[in-house]
């Protein structure tokens, strides 16, 4: 797991809009790890990782394209049923919020990538790293969240 910088910009909601921003990306051979975007009332918010954060501010000013940069955290993760639910479970027990979250394929395969903007950036990796770190050892039999 990693502290990656995502960028957050907000588009029309109109067609081409964001072809033409992976297009841009693509033909400054920037990599696109994670993406998504949601729709609201008057614009889309598209929220992106890639591989190198200069070019990509660059691709976005030269459209035109307002945006900023926040740091959240990637975390590697297996692909199947429960992988997910364990890292949220993880953050909560610590009581730390995670204010929105996506997942992506991975390089690897049966891995995900998941992005998490979390209410403490810095606490959440160092309880997901020992939470990796301990994942052999014995859990001390504590019930998992939902059965609290």
């Amino acid at each position: 797991m990693e502290m990656v910088h995502e960028v957050t910009a907000k588009l029309e909601n109109k067609p081409g809009r964001l072809a033409k921003i992976c297009s841009a990306l693509a033909q400054e051979k920037i990599n696109v790890r994670a993406l998504v975007v949601m729709d609201s009332t008057e614009r889309s918010v598209l929220r992106l990782v890639s591989d190198q954060l200069d070019a990509t501010r660059k691709v976005l000013t030269g459209l035109g394209t307002a945006f900023e940069v926040a740091d959240v955290l990637a975390v590697d993760m297996e692909d199947r049923p429960g992988s997910l639910a364990r890292v949220l479970e993880r953050l909560a027990e610590e009581h730390i919020n995670v204010e929105y979250a996506y997942v992506s394929a991975a390089a690897g395969p049966g891995r995900s990538l998941g992005i998490f903007c979390t209410s403490n950036p810095k606490k959440a990796q160092q309880v997901l790293q020992e939470a990796a770190n301990n994942s052999g050892r014995d859990s001390g039999g504590r019930r998992p969240l939902h059965v609290r």
